[in-house]
């Protein structure tokens, strides 16, 4: 008689949970996954927010760009006919502190140029090849344009691209858990799905009256 009643008692206690096994599993883990998703990706949502709104509004840190130009000389030696393309990158950067990848490095018969680039930041050397004198232009955009670049990935390398690529995944990931949730919330479902069609229909509305 115990045992029945125990069993009975379970099945009740099962059956009062008004989910399946697997879809009580399926909750947990989603639940699990979107709190812990959340967590690790709470730094990355907010930069891009916040960037998002800066680079929006670029024009508000104009003023921080800073522009030098330079004068120097370098050894003939490097830009014979065979320039040493190595060595004149190195000595720019030595000399002056440049930064940024060389996005562009050409030569033609009486001078080079070369061109580095990086997320806010901008060097251009003009080299005359017979004398070794070149000028140098550096432009630096200001603390907030570096960051703009960041959200962008201009100028910023192979490998932050792919922290951007990780990033977009983790951010989809905490949106797909999220929106699986609610078809677990029984009371909040129809009023979550209103709300998120409700978002959808403002941006799409925004789209067609506002953007050319």
């Amino acid at each position: 008689m115990s045992a029945i009643l125990t069993s009975s008692g379970v099945s009740g206690a099962t059956h009062s949970r008004g989910k399946p096994f697997w879809k009580r599993q399926i909750m947990i883990l989603s639940r699990w996954l979107h709190i812990y998703l959340s967590m690790a990706s709470f730094g990355i949502v907010f930069f891009f927010a916040a960037t998002g709104l800066t680079l929006n509004h670029a024009d508000w840190f104009a003023k921080q760009q800073h522009t030098v130009q330079i004068r120097g000389t370098m050894d003939p030696k490097y830009l014979t006919k065979d320039v040493a393309k190595l060595e004149v990158v190195e000595q720019l950067r030595n000399t002056h502190g440049i930064h940024g990848a060389v996005k562009d490095f050409r030569v033609d018969d009486t001078d080079c140029s070369v061109a580095f680039k990086g997320p806010g930041y901008a060097a251009d050397v003009l080299i005359d090849r017979a004398s070794g004198r070149y000028e140098l232009i550096e432009t630096r955009m200001g603390f907030f344009a570096v960051l703009n670049d960041l959200h962008k990935g201009r100028d910023t390398g192979s490998a932050w691209a792919w922290v951007i690529d990780l990033c977009a995944v983790l951010m989809t990931l905490v949106s797909l858990t999220g929106l699986l949730l609610i078809f677990f919330l029984q009371k909040k479902r129809l009023s979550g799905l209103l709300a998120l069609g409700a978002g959808a229909a403002l941006c799409y509305l925004a789209y067609v009256a506002w953007v050319p």
